[in-house]
């Protein structure tokens, strides 16, 4: 009698049965998301809203969902040599990698928008990484990279002509092989050096004028050049006449490997899919992108596009934390309730996701401003161009900034559970601290702006002029306005990053009291320009409206 009452027991209470546990979040769509369709529509891209839907749903697949983990848990390899002792500087990948770079290319958000002639093209990619994005971001760098390396080339009628149809291919072609023999090419590039970092002026690689004109010959050792595997690099130098731009093909027309040496890849905290090596130049062809002494201003285009990517990729970690915290709350209980139905804990939810709507609209606007610069004809003044120009360096400064302790707060969310690797939590908290020192860290970034403000007088007129256009929307936002006006004229070196994140936290404010309903713009400028706020995400005041921010944030509703 006792051992069968013992059975029922522990039948009852079997040691395996999983309870409070959330269910697995793939598969989920991605795009839904109301701050980025509105902002898709709203900055001219809504005729591929379509298109990103489509994309949403195939990036929040279990299949792709895993094609993201594998790729992180399967890294690339370095292969210096092959079996005979030939050098070949080759880095191979998991095919996970090749299913993720395959859809993403195929899907225009590497060079394609550069050959579309649609307004709103370039917002349109910049809403497709955000979405595709939710799959993992190590693969974004080649995409990126090839996206920034055309309006560069463009410098080079002849060299443009020969690679801009490759580079704006839909075709994702991983063989290392002759570049024109190819359907589609990838771009890199090369800057840093061991002895400069940010300060490419004083790399030391040098260029040397071959008897045939344009043509050169490399030497040297870059310290950070991330994805070795690409087709071509652009890469800077110094020539005779001055730093100088190069595209570096890693084939060379005759089929023959160009000298380019990966001497180690870089053990990374994060971004551990994509591969980021030091490769070294020794006799090595390149030919000259832009006159020559003018390296920094040829390759600045590169910059300002990379610049706006590690904004979008800022926000989509935000996003992609976002919805895993409100999905995990949803689902798990303590102390007798729903997570998700506690008070402190929506606050925490809705504080982030005020967070995350801010970088996404400005991500939006930012590209919004990009499609219309390169088009020139829809910025017939210039105010497009000149805006671009300071929000970027701007947005980039600040929404990096954001990222490690957005992304943090949301892992804490998960409690216990988001600290394991499983959850997937680590791997974006590891990321997030890269996008604000890639392209320039926060630093050099704010010292941009500084720079702009100084040299370009039109800027400031430019950034004022979208700050007016909100003017009366929020007492608040209309007293940040007259402050930092204020703070641009005693503008100094020492406190560049305190002006630069006013600029940002005004700007943000602004988009918001245009474009976001009352219960997101009141609570944002409550807490971020009126310091009803802590110090801490989760420390809205009472009077915030977390129902209606919930509501519009989390997929499906809160």
């Amino acid at each position: 009698m006792v051992s069968i009452r013992a059975q029922e027991q522990s039948e009852q209470y079997a040691t395996h049965d999983v309870t409070n546990q959330p269910p697995p979040l793939a598969p989920y769509d991605a795009s839904q998301d109301t701050a980025l369709l509105e902002g898709l529509r709203r900055e001219g891209a809504g005729w591929a809203e379509e298109d990103i839907r489509r994309l949403g749903l195939r990036a929040g697949s279990a299949e792709a969902q895993e094609w993201g983990e594998q790729a992180n848990r399967h890294e690339p390899v370095l292969r210096t040599h092959d079996r005979y002792g030939h050098r070949v500087d080759e880095v191979e990948f998991h095919p996970a990698w090749h299913h993720l770079m395959r859809v993403a290319v195929g899907e225009g958000l590497a060079g394609a928008p550069w050959a579309d002639e649609r307004p709103g093209a370039h917002v349109a990619r910049t809403a497709g990484g955000m979405v595709w994005g939710h799959t993992e971001a190590g693969h974004g760098c080649p995409t990126s990279m090839t996206y920034a390396a055309v309006p560069v080339l463009r410098r080079q009628p002849e060299l443009a002509k020969v690679y801009e149809p490759l580079l704006t291919s839909r075709e994702y072609d991983p063989e290392l092989r002759v570049p024109t023999e190819k359907r589609g090419l990838l771009a890199g590039m090369g800057m840093t050096e061991k002895q400069g970092g940010s300060d490419v002026r004083t790399n030391t690689t040098t260029a040397w004028p071959t008897a045939e004109p344009g043509v050169y010959t490399l030497r040297g050792h870059k310290w950070f050049t991330s994805a070795p595997m690409c087709d071509v690099f652009l890469v800077l130098a110094q020539s005779p006449g001055g730093l100088s731009c190069f595209l570096v093909p890693r084939v060379l027309p005759d089929g023959s490997r160009n000298t380019f040496r990966i001497q180690r890849l870089k053990d990374k905290l994060g971004n551990r899919s994509n591969a980021s090596s030091e490769p070294e130049f020794d006799g090595t062809v390149a030919w000259l992108v832009g006159p020559e002494g003018r390296g920094v201003k040829t390759i600045i285009e590169m910059v300002n596009c990379t610049r706006l990517d590690c904004v979008m990729s800022s926000a989509t970690l935000m996003r992609k934390t976002l919805v895993e915290a409100g999905h995990h709350v949803r689902h798990r209980s303590a102390f007798g309730a729903r997570l998700i139905d506690q008070p402190l804990m929506r606050n925490v939810l809705a504080d982030l996701a005020l967070e995350s709507e801010a970088a996404t609209t400005l991500t939006l606007r930012l590209a919004g401003a990009a499609d219309r610069t390169v088009r020139g004809a829809d910025d017939a003044d210039g105010t497009e161009a000149a805006f671009r120009r300071i929000a970027t360096a701007v947005g980039k400064y600040w929404v990096t900034k954001r990222g490690p302790a957005f992304t943090a707060e949301a892992l804490e969310c998960l409690g216990g559970n988001g600290y394991v690797e499983e959850s997937g939590m680590p791997r974006h908290y590891r990321e997030a601290p890269l996008l604000s020192i890639w392209e320039g860290s926060g630093n050099v970034n704010a010292l941009d702006v500084l720079r702009a403000l100084s040299r370009e007088p039109g800027t400031a007129e430019a950034l004022f002029g979208e700050l007016s256009l909100a003017r009366g929307g929020d007492s608040r936002l209309d007293a940040a306005v007259t402050r930092l006006k204020g703070a641009v004229a005693a503008g100094s070196e020492a406190g560049a990053r305190r002006l630069v994140e006013q600029m940002a936290l005004t700007l943000q404010a602004s988009l918001l009291v245009r474009h976001a309903p009352a219960a997101v713009a009141d609570a944002f400028c409550a807490t971020r320009l009126g310091g009803d706020w802590g110090h801490a995400f989760g420390t809205l005041p009472d009077a915030a409206d977390a129902d209606g921010i919930l509501a519009r944030a989390l997929p499906g509703g809160e």
